[in-house]
């Protein structure tokens, strides 16, 4: 399951759209709070998330994600991107950082790399 969390809801459509037309399972959320408090988390193999939200932003969400020991591979997209923000954003193991709009083809390789990767891992 993809969970996708922006304040956004054009964009959140957006990309439940694409999410959809790929195959995946895909779950919307507003605000982090509520992707952190949903009966899906457990679910979710895949992370979408918006830089700058109100609340708890993209990547307090996976720091604190990673923090509880979900270590969910995570995108993190942003309508204002510093070269700052994506180094730290990447050393915490976000697996890639785009600006918004963001460009369906680099999410989609985002998205088959890690799960590629995941899946190169688990074989011996």
């Amino acid at each position: 399951m993809i969970a996708i969390v922006d304040d956004d809801q054009s964009v959140r459509d957006g990309m439940v759209d694409l999410m959809t037309a790929m195959g995946f399972d895909v779950e919307a959320f507003g605000h982090a709070e509520h992707f952190l408090r949903s009966s899906r988390l457990d679910r979710t193999s895949f992370l979408i998330t918006d830089m700058r939200m109100p609340g708890i932003n993209g990547l307090e969400l996976h720091d604190r994600l990673v923090k509880s020991g979900k270590r969910i591979p995570t995108v993190v997209i942003t309508a204002y991107p510093t070269e700052p923000e994506r180094t730290r954003a990447l050393h915490a193991g976000v697996i890639c950082y785009l600006a918004k709009p963001v460009d369906e083809n680099t999410l989609v390789d985002c998205i088959k790399s890690s799960l590629g990767a995941r899946t190169d891992r688990r074989q011996p």
